[in-house]
């Protein structure tokens, strides 16, 4: 089963963005696709048809690759309660409130065991698969925890791809950090993202001999697009700039509504599948799927 995973040098790298323009770019090439995330922090979230609770990035995903959100989608979502206490929904139901310790215990136990089925069931019903991963793959300090990034990447056997938000500054040390520090897992990355590139130029190719791997594309900052933030308590950054967010959310709900027939959230998935799609080698991203 195919599959590109979507990683990012850090928090807010543009990952979310991505892997939504993508699910739309390859929905309409006419591949079957889903979207992935085998665990997501957030405070908004969406109720599918059958009453599953899933992050709403993913819901957005579902809806940019023309399908139908399930609970598989985003088997693991954690909701912030109090200061290290989370709300684990587990494939879209409450599970149990847990602490950083007591949740650790549980991916060993259940976790990778969860997120394996879930897979299985999206790669039994769909051509491709976009994983998207959280915060970066190189927190070596507990990669030994992780379920949302090298983990399943390495379960569907990805092609991975590394963003980075150029904004943040020191975009070769974040590049090349990050990638040194995967070590056995840096051959999987097929090459990087620039996101929100709005200055005149870039030495692309100085970023390629330095990281030793190709710039798949260089994506600008993009003004007034319409989409929801993932997290509910970053509604005022990232993406969402002059969204009418109460047409789609209530603002501090920890319900999100994203109508099957709201034509403007389409009509920005579009745009943004559109510019991305301008931006960035597609024919190489292609590519990978077909090796």
């Amino acid at each position: 089963m195919p599959a590109i995973a979507i990683h990012g040098t850090t928090s807010n790298a543009g990952k979310t963005i991505i892997a939504t323009a993508l699910c739309r770019i390859f929905a309409d090439k006419g591949y079957s696709i889903a979207p992935f995330k085998a665990q997501n922090m957030s405070l908004n979230s969406y109720i599918t048809e059958n009453g599953g609770e899933i992050a709403q990035a993913q819901a957005l995903q579902a809806r940019a690759a023309r399908i139908d959100p399930i609970a598989e989608m985003n088997p693991i979502l954690l909701k912030p309660k109090a200061e290290h206490i989370s709300q684990v929904i587990v494939r879209g139901k409450p599970y149990a409130d847990m602490n950083v310790w007591e949740y650790h215990e549980f991916v060993e136990r259940q976790g990778r065991g969860i997120i394996n089925t879930s897979l299985r069931r999206l790669s039994s019903e769909y051509d491709l698969i976009i994983l998207e991963g959280a915060g970066s793959p190189a927190e070596i300090n507990i990669l030994q925890h992780d379920i949302v990034n090298t983990y399943p990447a390495k379960l569907m056997d990805a092609k991975c791809i590394l963003v980075h938000n150029i904004e943040y500054g020191g975009s070769f040390a974040y590049l090349f950090g990050t990638l040194s520090l995967l070590r056995d897992e840096k051959e999987r990355y097929e090459g990087v993202i620039i996101n929100k590139f709005h200055g005149e130029s870039l030495d692309v190719c100085k970023v390629e001999s330095l990281i030793d791997k190709p710039v798949l594309g260089v994506v600008p900052r993009i003004e007034n697009l319409h989409i929801p933030a993932e997290d509910s308590l970053g509604l005022e950054d990232g993406y969402n700039d002059g969204l009418d967010i109460d047409d789609v959310t209530d603002r501090r709900s920890a319900r999100v509504v994203i109508p099957s027939g709201f034509q403007q959230l389409d009509d920005e998935i579009d745009k943004l599948a559109r510019i991305v799609s301008a931006s960035v080698d597609m024919d190489k991203i292609e590519a990978m799927i077909h090796e």
